[in-house]
C-alpha cells in the first residue's frame, strides 16, 4: 500500500512537472506571435498641436514622423473631456457612468470604479503580457487597475520617462507599457500672482534632462476659432505648445530605445490623449474641441504606411482594439466599445456607427451631467441640468485667457457668446459639416423638430443598453432626485 501511495505521488510530480513544461512551451510559442504594445497618453492635448493634423507652427516631428509610419485617426473621440473619467474608459472599454467613474480619483473627489470591474493590463498580465505603467496614474482602486510594474518619474519629464522604461523594453516577455505624461495639461500654481502671466503648462527655466526645449512666440501661435483671439490667449497657447513639443521629444526617445533593443518591429504603438486641450471651451465640454482628439497608431506588422482613417472610433474601443492586437480572446459583450484593429489600415468609414460622450462630473463640487451622440455628421448634447449654469474647473477659472474677457465684460468668447458658455440650452443640435464651430443650435429650429427627435431616441437607447443612471432625468425634473427605477 505504501509502495502504491510513492508510486502514485511520483507519477503526480511528473505529471504535474510535464504540464508545466507544456503550458511553458504554449506561452512562449503564443509570445513570438505577439507584439509589444505602448499606449503613449498625453494629459489635456488636442488635435489643434500636432504637425500631422495640419498645425505648421508648433514642432512635433516624432508624433509626425508615427503618423508617416502608422495610421492617422480624423474622427477619434474620447467620451468624456475630463482626465480621471476618460483614463477609466481607456482602461476598461466601459462608460463612466457604468463603472462607477464618474469623475476624479485623487485628493477630495474620491471617485472610484467598482471594484468588480476588471481593466485591460490585468486581463493583459493574465494572458502572459509583462505589464508597466510610468506617469499619471489618476485613477482608483489600485485592486482594480493593477499593474506588474510601476515605475517612478517626473511625469513632465517625459525623456526621463523614456529612459525610465528601458528596463520593461529590454525585457524577454512581450509587455504593455502604459505610459503618461503629465504634459501639457496646467501646471500650478493655477492662480497666478497677477491674473494676465499665462499658465506656465509645465515649463521651466531651467528645463527638463535631455530636452531641449523648444519656446514660441505668441505672435507665432495658431489660435483656435473656439478662443478669442488676445494677447492672453496667445500667451498660454504658446507655453502649451512648449509642453507639447517636450512630450514629442519624451515619445522620440521611446522610439529610439526600441531600435536600440531591436524591439521597433514588433512593438505596436498608439498615441493618444485623454481630452482636449485645457482651455474654456474644449476641456469639461462635450464640445468638439474637448472630446475630438489624436490617435496616431503604428503596428510595424501592417505594410500599409500613413493611413487616415475616417472611421469614427472612441477611447472605449481601445481595450477591446488592445486586446485583439495582443491576439487575447475575451468576450464582446463585456465591453460597451468595440474593436478597431481590423480596419486600422482603412481610409473610409469602415465602423458605421455612432459616437456617444457621457459627462458627469470633473471636480466633486462640478457637477454638470451631459450626453452626446454624433450620427454623421449630426451632434446632440443633451444638459440635463441645463437650468444650472455652466461650471467651471478650476485652472481653467483662473486662466488668464478666461479672464482677460471675464474682467472686461466682452460679450463674445472666440465665437460663442459668453451667456451661451455659462447658460445652455437642454438641447444642442448642430450639423458639424456646414457648423464645424457648433453655434448655430438647430433644437431651437422648427424644421429640424423631427431630426431632434430621432438624435434624442438614439441617446436614451445608448443610455438604456449602457444602463446609465442618469437615463430617469428624461422622465424627472432633473433638480430632484429619482426614485431608483431599474433600466
Amino acid at each position: 500500500m505504501h509502495l502504491i501511495k510513492s508510486n502514485l505521488y511520483l507519477f503526480l510530480i511528473i505529471f504535474s512537472v510535464a504540464c508545466s513544461n507544456k503550458k511553458t512551451s504554449h506561452t512562449t510559442t503564443a509570445d513570438l506571435a505577439r507584439p509589444n504594445i505602448i499606449l503613449f497618453v498625453a494629459d489635456d492635448h488636442g488635435t489643434d498641436a500636432i504637425g500631422a493634423y495640419g498645425n505648421a507652427v508648433i514642432k512635433t516631428p516624432n508624433m509626425d514622423r508615427l503618423a508617416r509610419e502608422g495610421v492617422r485617426f480624423d474622427r477619434a473621440y474620447c467620451t468624456s473631456a475630463s482626465c480621471a473619467a476618460s483614463r477609466s474608459v481607456i482602461l476598461t472599454g466601459l462608460y463612466g457612468h457604468a463603472s462607477g467613474s464618474y469623475g476624479h480619483t485623487h485628493d477630495y473627489h474620491h471617485f472610484s470604479t467598482f471594484d468588480q470591474v476588471q481593466s485591460l493590463p490585468v486581463m493583459l498580465q493574465v494572458a502572459g503580457y509583462q505589464t508597466a505603467r510610468i506617469g499619471k496614474y489618476h485613477l482608483a482602486p489600485e485592486s482594480v487597475y493593477r499593474f506588474g510594474t510601476v515605475l517612478e518619474e517626473d511625469e513632465r519629464s517625459a525623456v526621463a520617462m523614456a529612459e525610465k522604461c528601458k528596463s520593461v523594453i529590454s525585457g524577454e516577455d512581450p509587455f504593455f507599457l502604459y505610459f503618461c505624461t503629465g504634459d501639457p495639461h496646467r501646471g500650478n500654481p493655477f492662480t497666478p500672482d497677477v491674473w494676465s502671466d499665462p499658465n506656465n503648462f509645465g515649463n521651466r527655466s531651467e528645463g527638463y534632462p535631455g530636452v531641449l526645449e523648444e519656446v514660441y512666440s505668441p505672435d507665432e501661435v495658431i489660435v483656435p476659432p473656439f478662443l478669442p483671439d488676445t494677447k492672453e490667449s496667445r500667451a498660454e497657447l504658446a507655453q502649451y505648445y512648449q509642453s507639447v513639443s517636450r512630450i514629442d521629444q519624451g515619445l522620440g526617445k521611446l522610439m529610439q530605445l526600441l531600435e536600440e533593443e531591436g524591439k521597433a518591429d514588433d512593438t505596436i504603438i498608439i498615441y493618444i490623449s485623454d481630452n482636449g486641450i485645457a482651455f474654456p471651451g474644449a476641456k469639461t465640454t462635450l464640445y468638439e474641441p474637448g472630446i475630438k482628439l489624436p490617435c496616431i497608431v503604428k503596428d510595424p506588422t501592417r505594410s500599409q504606411k500613413g493611413i487616415v482613417n475616417q472611421s469614427m472610433i472612441s477611447w472605449v474601443d481601445l481595450t477591446p482594439t488592445i486586446l485583439d492586437m495582443a491576439k487575447v480572446e475575451y468576450d464582446k459583450e463585456q465591453f460597451h466599445g468595440r474593436s478597431f484593429d481590423k480596419i486600422l489600415t482603412k481610409e473610409k468609414d469602415e465602423m458605421k456607427r455612432n459616437i456617444y460622450a457621457s459627462h458627469t462630473f470633473h471636480e466633486i463640487t462640478m457637477y454638470y451631467p451631459m450626453r452626446a451622440v454624433r450620427s454623421g455628421d449630426y451632434k446632440l448634447i443633451w444638459n440635463a441640468t441645463y437650468q444650472l449654469p455652466y461650471p467651471f474647473a478650476s485652472d481653467l477659472w483662473a486662466s488668464s485667457t478666461w479672464q482677460g474677457i471675464y474682467r472686461e465684460d466682452v460679450k463674445f468668447f472666440g465665437k460663442r457668446t459668453v451667456d451661451d458658455y455659462l447658460h445652455r440650452a437642454e438641447f444642442e443640435l448642430y450639423d458639424l459639416a456646414s457648423d464645424p464651430d457648433e453655434v448655430n443650435n438647430l433644437a431651437l429650429s422648427e424644421v429640424h423638430a423631427t431630426l431632434l427627435e430621432e438624435m434624442k431616441t438614439k441617446l436614451k437607447d445608448f443610455q438604456r443598453k449602457t444602463k446609465d443612471p442618469w437615463y430617469i432625468l428624461w422622465d424627472h425634473d432633473p433638480l430632484m432626485q429619482g426614485t431608483g427605477v431599474k433600466l
